[in-house]
């Protein structure tokens, strides 16, 4: 028996980011983690930090993402601090190219609606193609114009789910690999996790175990009805520095690469590549900025994002089982610093963020299935 303050489930991006902001808060947590043979989202996303477009006609979203990216700065400071490892984070802003004037006009009105929104704090601009050239010279002759904002960025995710695991070992964060959870009961105020023939006992347990919440979230009184959605991605050789800003589909790794995505598509829990899609994202990619085409391709790979009915985050606590909670997205980068700042706190028994409200998962009937995100679909 193994017992904690609190149990996180799941290892992923999304868990290890409330884990260090719990570590922070002075708590005893346990991470189960089924391991690498999961369907880890963390290992397979683009890394983008993105604000930009996301929320229009949900404006908490919107005011929840802009505010996470505000403290991304902080996050990136302090796993470096405590890690040394550098996360590469980068947010001097980013581009969505536009292959037609009535894509950017669409644009325009989108983000416009946004801004008025969420009050008006949202920068951003609307770039002819005359514009775009001043700041990214090499993009193509089919782009037409482009929407611009200072409040994305990105990072090499690899370094950031590193940088995460070592953080809460210094925080005294225990990580239990290969340890999926069969099942949760719950007695007495305390929950038991059970692992084979092991056992890990908490007053709190926090679900974050991605497509895996669909299953235990019932466990305790939750519904997350999440399945996946899958996103294919490529990697080209290491070339000399190219960008100085990711695109909504195609961005540079402190490494070199030129690294491209991504599709959406509905395969169930297969997370193979596709020709025809790999293609089309080639496609796409030399369309933007044609020098790509000289590139070669070093990996391809294809991940499951952890997608709700409507593409919005999951978050609540459990009114059967008080002290049960699921925090599920699928824009684990962008929403880091948002777990482990003001998702851990909340937690540990603060307030709940104003936004958290209309997050709640019996928001969707319990006989909803997930379909693609409609509005805001990159998984960061």
């Amino acid at each position: 028996m193994f017992s904690s303050d609190v149990i996180v489930i799941g290892g992923g991006l999304v868990g290890t980011a409330v884990a260090y902001g719990l570590g922070q808060l002075g708590k005893k947590v346990m991470v189960l983690d089924e391991g690498d043979d999961a369907f880890r989202a963390s290992r397979g996303n683009f890394g983008l930090i993105w604000v930009h477009g996301k929320g229009r006609g949900v404006p908490h979203y919107a005011r929840w993402t802009r505010e996470s990216a505000r403290q991304w700065p902080a996050l990136a400071a302090r796993l470096q601090d405590e890690t040394d490892i550098d996360v590469q984070a980068r947010q001097n802003g980013a581009f969505n190219l536009c292959f037609s004037e009535a894509e950017l006009e669409a644009r325009s009105e989108r983000l416009a609606t946004v801004r008025d929104e969420v009050g008006g704090d949202y920068p951003y601009e609307i770039l002819d193609r005359a514009a775009l050239l001043q700041r990214l010279p090499h993009v193509g002759p089919k782009v037409v114009g482009a929407s611009y904002s200072p409040m994305d960025g990105h990072v090499n995710p690899l370094k950031l789910l590193r940088a995460l695991h070592s953080a809460c070992n210094q925080r005294g964060v225990m990580l239990k690999t290969g340890h999926g959870v069969e099942r949760i009961t719950h007695a007495d105020g305390v929950f038991t996790a059970h692992v084979r023939d092991q056992q890990f006992r908490a007053p709190k347990l926090v679900l974050a175990a991605g497509l895996g919440n669909a299953r235990l979230a019932g466990q305790v009184g939750l519904h997350a009805p999440v399945r996946p959605n899958r996103g294919q991605l490529i990697v080209t050789e290491r070339c000399e520095k190219l960008f100085d800003y990711p695109t909504g589909h195609i961005r540079q790794t402190d490494e070199g690469g030129i690294q491209i995505g991504e599709s959406m598509e509905d395969a169930g829990f297969d997370d193979s590549t596709t020709t025809s899609t790999l293609a089309e994202l080639a496609r796409r990619a030399v369309a933007s900025f044609p020098m790509l085409g000289r590139l070669n391709v070093v990996r391809v790979w294809g991940a499951l994002r952890v997608m709700t009915p409507d593409g919005y985050p999951i978050y609540q606590e459990s009114t059967s089982c008080p002290g049960a909670y699921v925090v599920t997205c699928h824009s684990g980068v962008t929403l880091a610093a948002a777990h482990a700042f003001r998702i851990a706190p909340w937690i540990n028994g603060a307030a709940a963020p104003e936004e958290l409200d209309a997050f709640r998962g019996d928001r969707f009937p319990a006989a909803e299935h997930p379909a693609q995100a409609l509005d805001h679909h990159h998984a960061y």
